[in-house]
């Protein structure tokens, strides 16, 4: 574990990047998260349904996928703060944009272009992380960008509900423009440019084709993406129906579905903490397995617990099983599909966002095609998607053939 510029960080430098990359990556999930509790708001305002309230989350993640794309190998091309700065001001003007929308055509094409400023900041953070380390370190540092990256689709909801009670629904639009602009300030003060010209990847099709080559040809990238957009699908199915279903069918008040996604986002604080530790020490392809299980787990007692009638008493508990499982897989996903690609750590984080958010993005109008009665269509989807996760694992990643992290 020597020669990677991480090494040489002070304590001090250390933390404060990683601080500033773990903000950039919240971005994208704050983006697409924060107006969940508002979905009744904006279906009043613009007198629509809850499926088209529903399209305006996965416009968003559409976005943010094709953002992915572009940022990605762009960043492995010209190097990563120019593609930071610029994608994040085009993600303020957007969410000036949102907040003045009028009408739900307007507010779903500009969640769109929101959608993709927010992808830089987690593909870049993620790619200037595996510019800076490598084997333990890489895994550690990767568990504190993925305690934001897991973290913050749960946390954004529960800010949103209480500044709800501040702000109308476009309000939150404003607040997500100052954070972009604070973000940029941050990145103008405090990061530095972690790949130099000469790793920088020549332009032209042949380079991006082989980038491209070498990373879909990872047998092991392509399971733990998979997995990855298992478990994203997984929690997108929770993300857009819960709102609803908590407020509208539990008769919960904003501040009280806040309380749920909290209990929510301290379960995946805990297993993205764990994850670092246990993928060091047993391996993260292992520690898979147990998070993978432990999916089914969850998403099987949503739905066994709801047909026996116990309503909110028997959501809650599964619900944080499942939450727990997804912190403790991002950052073992993450770890073995950039551990192999230090040259094209851009193009491998965006290929992975990527299907990431598509499947997210699938999954919303999935469930909305259900009416909101009970938990049973979101827990059927998280189950599959749980299912699908650990199938990845043993049959395409196959953790006895995964080569220690070096």
């Amino acid at each position: 574990m020597t020669g990677h510029p991480g090494d040489a960080l002070s304590p001090s430098r250390r933390f404060t990047t990683l601080l500033v990359l773990g903000l950039l990556a919240g971005l994208g999930p704050f983006t697409i998260d924060l107006y969940l509790p508002a979905f009744p708001a904006v279906k009043e305002e613009f007198a629509t349904t809850d499926a088209v309230v529903q399209l305006t989350l996965s416009a968003t993640t559409i976005g943010f996928a094709l953002g992915q794309l572009v940022v990605g190998p762009l960043s492995d091309r010209i190097g990563r703060r120019r593609p930071l700065l610029i994608a994040t001001t085009v993600h303020v003007l957007a969410s000036v944009g949102v907040a003045i929308a009028p009408d739900v055509t307007s507010l779903m094409l500009l969640r769109v272009l929101q959608g993709f400023g927010a992808a830089a900041g987690t593909v870049v953070a993620m790619a200037m992380v595996r510019d800076l380390f490598s084997g333990s370190r890489l895994v550690t540092a990767l568990s504190r960008l993925a305690l934001v990256i897991g973290i913050a689709p749960i946390a954004a909801p529960v800010l949103g509900s209480w500044l709800l009670g501040l702000l109308d629904w476009r309000g939150l639009f404003w607040v997500l423009a100052g954070y972009a602009v604070l973000v940029i300030v941050l990145q103008l003060l405090f990061l530095r440019e972690t790949l130099p010209p000469h790793l920088r990847q020549e332009p032209g099709h042949s380079t991006l084709r082989q980038r491209y080559r070498a990373v879909l040809g990872d047998r092991v990238f392509v399971g733990v993406a998979i997995i990855g957009a298992s478990i994203f699908g997984g929690m997108f199915a929770y993300l857009s129906t819960s709102s609803l279903l908590l407020q509208e069918v539990y008769g919960f008040s904003p501040g009280e579905f806040g309380l749920i996604f909290a209990l929510c986002s301290v379960a995946v604080l805990i297993g993205t903490q764990t994850a670092g530790r246990a993928a060091n020490r047993w391996g993260p392809q292992w520690v898979l397995a147990v998070s993978t299980s432990l999916l089914i787990v969850g998403a099987s007692a949503i739905i066994l617990l709801d047909l026996a009638g116990l309503g909110i008493v028997g959501l809650v508990p599964p619900l944080a099983v499942f939450a727990f499982a997804f912190g403790l897989s991002m950052p073992c996903v993450q770890s073995l599909a950039l551990a192999n690609h230090g040259q094209e750590a851009g193009t491998a984080a965006s290929l992975l966002g990527a299907l990431n958010m598509s499947i997210a993005g699938l999954v919303s109008p999935i469930v909305g095609l259900f009416r909101i009665e009970n938990a049973i269509p979101m827990g059927v989807v998280m189950l599959l998607c749980g299912i699908l996760a650990t199938c990845s694992l043993w049959l395409v990643v196959r953790p006895r053939q995964v080569q220690p992290i070096e």
